[in-house]
This record gives structure tokens, C-alpha cells and sequence, in this order.
């Protein structure tokens, strides 16, 4: 039996639940709400140790102060989900994609840009593989697992978008200064 370790962090956005392997890296980051969330199941090692220096760069992140994770990620995934998780991986902070470059990043038809939101939206690294990074063509804020009003929020704090950022699906937040982190219940 593999050995998983889990662990639970407060932030802004709402409590996360960070999973890793025997090894240490992480395997999936969870928000409350979130479709196809992680839960800590029976067997699972509660044990914050492996979490620290993950603790530390979220930390950073979320106080503005860090861009890049540099955290040993293990997601599961088919082939094709691996490259389009791996082509995330490569959009800068405060940068957006659509999903048509993601596509076409990874070499796939334009045709499988559907495939490839598959592909992002069971993405298991939230925040830390920023999924959060890519909108739709017409620059609208696209589904998000984790909620579009923490996708705004994320892009909001990486300078990404500015002024109103959505709290809600078709509800408007005037955004100053450092941006107001979503219900931890949406």
C-alpha cells in the first residue's frame, strides 16, 4: 500500500487540503468546494511534516512575495493529461492563456481544445499548477474547479487582471490595493 501523507492549511482563499507521496512531493491541493476535491481518507497519514516548505511558499504567495512554487509535484494523470499539466506549468506568473494556446503549446489539433479543458479542469495541484492562468479566447473568466471567483482572486493578486474582479458568476467586486480573498465557502 502507498503511503499518502495529507495535511490542512489555512489561507485566504479558504482551508486547502495538500496531499503527498512516501517521497514528499505533492500530489494534489484541494479548495473547499471544489469539483473533484480531494478528502482525507481512512489510511492516510495526517502528518504536517512533509508540508512545511510547501506551507512556506503558499505563504509567500499568497502575501505577493513569491512566483514561483519550485515544489517536487507527482499528479496522476493519463499521457495527454501530463503534457497539457506540464504546458501549464510553463505560463508565467501574471501571465493568461487561452485554451487554444494551451493546445497548441502541447501540439494538439485545434479541434481538441474541448480535451484540453478537460484535461485542466481535472487538474489535482491547484494554485501551485496555475490552472487559474488560463481564460477563455474572448478573455472571459472561464470555469475554474476551485470557483471563478477564486480564479479572479488568484489573478487579481498576480496582477494578471485589474480593477472589478468577479466575487460571484455574474456579479461585479470592486478590487483596491490587495484583493479580498473569496468565501471560504464558495
Amino acid at each position: 500500500m502507498t503511503t499518502v501523507y495529507w495535511t490542512r492549511l489555512d489561507a485566504p482563499v479558504g482551508p486547502l487540503l495538500l496531499t503527498a507521496d512516501a517521497d514528499g512531493a505533492l500530489t494534489s491541493l484541494s479548495v473547499p468546494g471544489q469539483k473533484g476535491a480531494q478528502t482525507a481518507a481512512d489510511g492516510w497519514r495526517h502528518d504536517a511534516g512533509p508540508f512545511r516548505t510547501a506551507a512556506e511558499r503558499l505563504a509567500a504567495y499568497f502575501a505577493g512575495e513569491l512566483e514561483e512554487f519550485g515544489l517536487p509535484l507527482s499528479a496522476r494523470g493519463t499521457e495527454f493529461r501530463q503534457r497539457v499539466w506540464a504546458a501549464l506549468d510553463e505560463v508565467p506568473y501574471g501571465a493568461t492563456v487561452t485554451y487554444g494556446e494551451i493546445a497548441a503549446r502541447i501540439g494538439a489539433p485545434r479541434a481538441a481544445v474541448r480535451a484540453v479543458g478537460g484535461a485542466i479542469g481535472a487538474n489535482p495541484l491547484l494554485i501551485v499548477r496555475p490552472c487559474h492562468r488560463v481564460i477563455g479566447a474572448d478573455g472571459a473568466m472561464t470555469g475554474y474547479a476551485g470557483g471563478v471567483d477564486r480564479k479572479a482572486w488568484l489573478l487579481t493578486l498576480e496582477g494578471a487582471i485589474a480593477g472589478g474582479a468577479p466575487s460571484a458568476p455574474g456579479t461585479a467586486r470592486q478590487v483596491t490595493g490587495t484583493p479580498r480573498p473569496p468565501a471560504a465557502g464558495s
